[in-house]
C-alpha cells in the first residue's frame, strides 16, 4: 500500500498542533492530528484537507503501540513524527510535588521517546526513511520553572541522541525551540495578573519585538519536516526572534 506521505502530530487539539498539521500538507499529503482529546482534535481535523484524528495518550505505552499500529494499517507507512504534546507546572522547587515531576516527565519526555520507539519499527520495516520534530522550548537554555524546564531539556537530549541511533534507517531528528507563544497551554498555571507579567518581560526580552506565533512555530517545522532538511539532524531551531541570545526574564 502506499498512500502517500503520512505524519503525524501529537497535542493535535491544540492551536500549536493544528497550525503544524496545516502547515504540514504539502510536505505530505495526510496528517494525523493525535490527542487524548478526540473531540476537540477531531474539530482541528475537520478544518485541514487531508488531515483526520485519531486518540492518543503520549503517557500510555498501550495507546502509543495501538496508535502507530493503526495509522500503518490506514497507510501503510509513517513519514513524519512531530511530538508537540505537553504538560506544564508553573511551579518553582519548594512548591513542587513529585506528581506534578512524574505528570511532566511521563508526557514531555517519556512520550516522545515512546512514539519514536513505536515508530522506528515502521521504518526499519519500510526502509523509506523518515522525519521526527521534536517540540522543546527556549527556556532550556534560559531556566524557569524547574520540572517544565527539565523536561525541556531533556527532550534536547532526547533529539540529539536518536539522531544518532536514527541515522542508519535514513531517519532526521530535530527540535524546535519558540519562545513565547500567546497560546491557552502559555497562561495555564497562572493569574491574570501573573500572565499579564509574563508577557511584558518576554516582550522586553525580545529583540524583534513581538511574540512568536503559532504559524512561526509551524513553518520551521515544515522546513525540517521537508526533502530539503534531508542532511540536518541532531539540531535545535530556536524560532524565538533573537531571545535566545537574551537572559532569563
Amino acid at each position: 500500500m502506499n498512500a502517500g506521505r503520512v505524519a503525524v502530530v501529537t497535542g493535535g487539539a491544540g492551536g500549536l498542533g493544528a497550525a503544524i498539521g496545516t502547515r504540514l500538507i504539502g510536505v505530505v499529503e495526510h496528517v494525523v492530528l493525535a490527542d487524548r482529546n478526540l473531540d476537540a482534535a477531531r474539530d482541528r481535523a475537520a478544518q485541514i484537507p487531508g488531515a483526520v484524528a485519531l486518540p492518543l495518550d503520549v503517557a500510555d505505552d498501550t495507546s502509543v503501540e495501538e496508535f502507530v499500529a493503526d495509522v500503518e494499517k490506514r497507510y501503510g507507512r509513517l513519514d513524519v513524527v512531530v511530538n508537540n504534546a505537553a504538560v506544564t507546572a508553573v511551579r518553582e522547587l519548594d512548591a513542587l510535588q513529585r506528581a506534578d515531576w512524574e505528570r511532566l516527565m511521563a508526557v514531555n519526555v517519556w512520550g516522545p521517546t515512546a512514539l519514536c520507539r513505536a515508530a522506528a519499527g515502521v521504518w526499519r520495516g519500510s526502509g523509506t526513511g523518515g522525519r521526527v520534530v521534536n517540540i522543546t522550548s527556549r527556556t532550556w537554555l534560559s531556566g524557569g520553572p524547574v520540572a517544565y524546564v527539565t523536561s525541556k531539556a531533556g527532550v534536547v537530549g532526547l533529539t540529539r541522541s536518536l539522531a544518532l541511533e536514527f541515522a542508519p534507517l535514513g531517519v532526521t531528528v530535530n527540535a524546535v525551540a519558540p519562545s513565547m507563544v500567546a497560546t491557552p497551554f502559555t497562561r495555564s498555571g497562572r493569574t491574570e495578573a501573573e500572565y499579564a507579567a509574563f508577557e511584558a518581560r518576554h516582550l522586553a526580552m525580545t529583540p524583534m519585538g513581538r511574540f512568536a506565533t503559532p504559524q512561526d512555530i509551524a513553518e520551521a517545522v515544515g522546513f525540517l519536516a521537508s526533502p530539503g532538511a534531508g542532511f540536518i539532524t541532531g539540531e535545535v531551531l530556536h524560532v524565538c526572534g533573537g531571545a535566545q541570545l537574551a537572559p532569563s526574564p
